[in-house]
């Protein structure tokens, strides 16, 4: 059973501005919980198209939604949502009322041992959310040169102890290749002197992260997905993004800050006329990031961390 608490579910739909007739897009359907409560607001002409890359997820979803399916108000997508824009063509859809991210890995990935995403548990160095690809945490850690993993683990685990950890591993994994999640712990406990290991969590949590990121490569498919899922929206449609990493929050904002800013292309010194003044495309709909209530973080300390921005298209471009 894929179960997974869905943060923020209902503040990410209601800033959608919902309607009920319109097509929506879960770009990260997981264990359906953005999916649900869109398809609770939708009446029956409306619909939700979901992407995973996770086939466990489409698999849950398959199950628990087949009302929805076979009423064709819900269509689940077994491609990574880099993939949007072909994918939308291929069904000739050109633009959606709203879009939906949830950035976050889903609980079943960090609680079902064998997908190797955790450092709580003793398991093969896997991590990847598509197990059809064939790049693993394994060839990573193992393969990958010294200069690339310090990359990677400073940049996506903005990890102070890179170049440590990098050649504690590049020492490890020429007496033998390192197998396992817990294997790396160790070795990135060696790495971190002892003072720093009792702060800041785990210590392994930011290599981890990094390595995650690097074998799914999520900061470019962030990147691509959300700068064509807002080239597909409607006026008035909106995109809700959730985050739950600096490097992904970043991101996003920097997309969302460009996307509503005014392009400056017009000659210096061109007298503009009141009825002549440009507008951004795109408006922000929160200027500060959304964050979980008290209640919530209680209820889910996985949601402790997570940011949630929306945006509109207010015009078409130009």
């Amino acid at each position: 059973m894929f179960e997974h608490i869905t943060v923020l579910k209902n503040e990410a739909i209601d800033l959608l501005n919902v309607n009920p007739q319109g097509s929506y897009i879960d770009c990260t359907f997981g264990g359906g919980g953005h999916t649900s409560y869109l398809l609770n607001a939708l009446d029956k002409e409306g619909r939700v198209i979901a992407f995973d890359q996770d086939l466990l997820a489409l698999m849950n979803g398959f199950d628990r939604f087949s009302e929805e399916i076979d009423a064709e108000r819900l269509r689940l997508i077994h491609r990574n949502f880099r993939e949007l824009g072909p994918c939308l063509d291929e069904l000739n859809i050109s633009t959606v009322d709203g879009i939906v991210f949830d950035l976050g890995v889903s609980s079943p990935q960090l609680d079902i041992p064998e997908r190797g995403f955790s450092y709580r548990f003793d398991a093969p160095l896997d991590m990847r959310m598509d197990q059809r690809q064939s790049l693993t945490a394994r060839e990573i850690v193992n393969e990958w040169p010294y200069e690339e993993l310090v990359r990677i683990f400073y940049r996506y685990g903005e990890e102070r102890f890179s170049k440590q950890i990098a050649r504690e591993i590049e020492k490890r994994r020429g007496k033998k290749p390192i197998e396992s999640t817990l294997e790396l712990v160790d070795i990135i406990k060696t790495a971190i002197p002892a003072p720093a290991r009792r702060k800041g969590g785990h210590p392994a949590k930011r290599i981890f992260q990094a390595i995650r990121i690097a074998v799914n490569d999520e900061l470019s498919a962030v990147e691509e997905a959300v700068t064509e899922g807002l080239k597909r929206l409607k006026v008035g449609g909106r995109m809700s993004v959730i985050t739950f990493h600096s490097l992904e929050d970043g991101l996003v904002k920097s997309i969302f800050k460009e996307a509503s800013s005014i392009k400056d292309d017009m000659p210096k010194n061109l007298p503009i006329l009141p009825t002549e003044q440009r507008t951004a495309s795109y408006r922000l709909v929160t200027k500060k990031p959304i964050l979980p209530s008290q209640e919530e973080m209680a209820g889910n300390s996985r949601s402790e961390s997570a940011k949630l921005r929306v945006i509109e298209r207010v015009k078409w471009d130009g």
